[in-house]
């Protein structure tokens, strides 16, 4: 499905329209701008991965299963075998942890696999029937596309690293680990000495943990989405009127269809990478040095 942006505009507009969050500031800086369609999107695929995960569980019978419910099963049974291979310590938070961490992200990129230009579109037209100019009816439907959402995963993230390792190591433990390691001293005085240099380090090491979680998954989803928009661009307007255009589309066709079919792949890989790398923290979290 391929449209023309409201305004009408060339590829130039049409990348930029499709590339604009719908926002809404609510105090002057940027700071206070919230990205109104990612929150969107966030909060309706949490409810619907609470609303069927929770109606699975409700209808879970002993005997036969349904389809879902055994997708489900599946699903809990791999998440739960990788967290008792890599996760050391015990702990009933992490699993479930875990399997909301991957289908909530699987779900966020999923998104992305929609034709690039329908929910814009039916976005823009409810705008305009609303009596706006459709023009500046923005939407961007991908939340992991935004560093915000990504950013703020591995933000939460980071403050349950540090909540497991206070909690398995103790805060006297936690906070020693943080001046005496990586490099360990006998002497006092070496300790001493050595003191800034491990907290420096800590300090480095946990700093890039949620910046490389949210920049890896961003900077995949928000290039798999440039690209959707580039193909798109090959046939802009949508009807096949002048030569070019007709031949272009047979490949954007096939760019299309190759780009998806990878693109599944990726959505997948990142939101399996984001969760092992968590489950992989929080296990070096509880470990003592």
């Amino acid at each position: 499905m391929n449209v023309e942006t409201p305004s009408g505009g060339g590829s130039t507009e049409y990348i930029q329209h499709h590339l604009h969050f719908l926002q809404w500031n609510f105090a002057e800086g940027d700071f206070w701008t919230i990205n109104l369609d990612t929150v969107f999107f966030t909060v309706l695929l949490s409810a619907l991965f609470l609303f069927f995960f929770i109606r699975a569980a409700r209808k879970a019978t002993p005997g036969v299963p349904g389809k879902f419910q055994m997708f489900v099963e599946m699903l809990v049974g791999i998440v739960d075998s990788l967290v008792r291979d890599t996760f050391h310590a015990h702990s009933k938070f992490i699993g479930p942890l875990s399997l909301t961490i991957f289908v909530l992200v699987f779900l966020m990129n999923f998104i992305d696999l929609l034709p690039i230009d329908l929910l814009p579109w039916l976005w823009a037209n409810g705008y305009e029937l609303a009596g706006h100019d459709p023009a500046h009816a923005y939407l961007r439907a991908v939340p992991t596309a935004d560093l915000n959402t990504t950013l703020g995963l591995a933000l939460g993230v980071f403050l349950v690293i540090q909540v497991f390792g206070i909690k398995h190591k103790g805060f006297g433990l936690f906070v020693k680990e943080a001046f005496t390691a990586p490099f360990h001293a006998d002497s006092t005085p070496m300790k001493i000495a050595l003191a800034p240099v491990n907290l420096l380090l800590r300090v480095i090491e946990e700093s890039v943990r949620p910046i490389s979680l949210s920049l890896r998954l961003f900077g995949n989803m928000y290039a798999g989405e440039l690209i959707f928009i580039l193909i798109a661009v090959m046939t802009l307007g949508g009807a096949l009127s002048s030569g070019v255009t007709w031949a272009m589309a047979p490949v954007q066709f096939i760019a299309d269809f190759a780009w998806t079919a990878f693109h599944i792949l990726i959505i997948t890989l990142q939101a399996f990478i984001f969760m092992m790398l968590t489950i992989v923290y929080l296990s070096m979290a509880t470990e003592k040095h």
